[in-house]
């Protein structure tokens, strides 16, 4: 007659307990009863944190699938904006002389419009570092930016950007990959930031 093999022995989970003993049962995981109990609200909690966090991505999965290409396209945009803030970090305002130490609000700004030119709303050429009052108050102060984004990325870039009339729909697809590709991005610049920092 063959031999039954016997279980190897495990630790009790009650933390009271520890104690080394064969399981009788597959997924058993305290010596008695006594440690059972004494483990039940542990288990509980973690069984409620667990329906909790499989609740909360339910949801996140929902809300996914009722945001519209609009939505992806401010997702996208929002972080493209902050990669080119964290780009251009070292650099004053490209449509002021406002310096890099300048305490109030920085925006990404677009040197054609994104109500003009959809198609260039995530070209770096077209996006720079500006302060809140050239962009928001004087809608980007194009007659000094101009001249200084040719001083930066030179005037074929420049005339590239202002002749190009292209017709460009942004999928959702893309829309996600963009948004993907520039938080990694933004994550390493602010690493590389602090360590300069340092």
């Amino acid at each position: 007659m063959l031999a039954t093999k016997q279980p190897k022995p495990k630790t009790c989970s009650n933390q009271a307990c520890r104690a080394s003993f064969a399981p009788q049962r597959l997924g058993q995981k305290v010596c008695s009863p006594a440690c059972g109990l004494a483990t039940k609200d542990v288990n509980q909690e973690k069984a409620r944190k667990s329906l909790a966090q499989v609740e909360r991505r339910e949801i996140k999965v929902r809300k996914e699938k009722l945001k519209s290409r609009a939505d992806h396209a401010q997702e996208a945009q929002a972080v493209i904006n902050r990669y080119v803030r964290l780009r251009d970090a070292h650099l004053g305002c490209i449509s002021c002389d406002k310096p890099a130490s300048w305490g109030g609000q920085w925006h990404c700004s677009h040197f054609r419009s994104v109500g003009a030119a959809a198609h260039l709303r995530f070209n770096l050429w077209n996006m720079n570092k500006s302060c809140s009052q050239c962009n928001a108050h004087l809608s980007g102060n194009i007659m000094v930016y101009r001249p200084r984004l040719v001083e930066k990325i030179g005037s074929e870039k420049v005339e590239w950007l202002e002749c190009n009339q292209e017709l460009v729909r942004h999928e959702i697809d893309y829309l996600k990959r963009v948004k993907a590709i520039f938080t990694k991005k933004c994550r390493r610049l602010e690493v590389r930031i602090q360590c300069n920092a340092a």
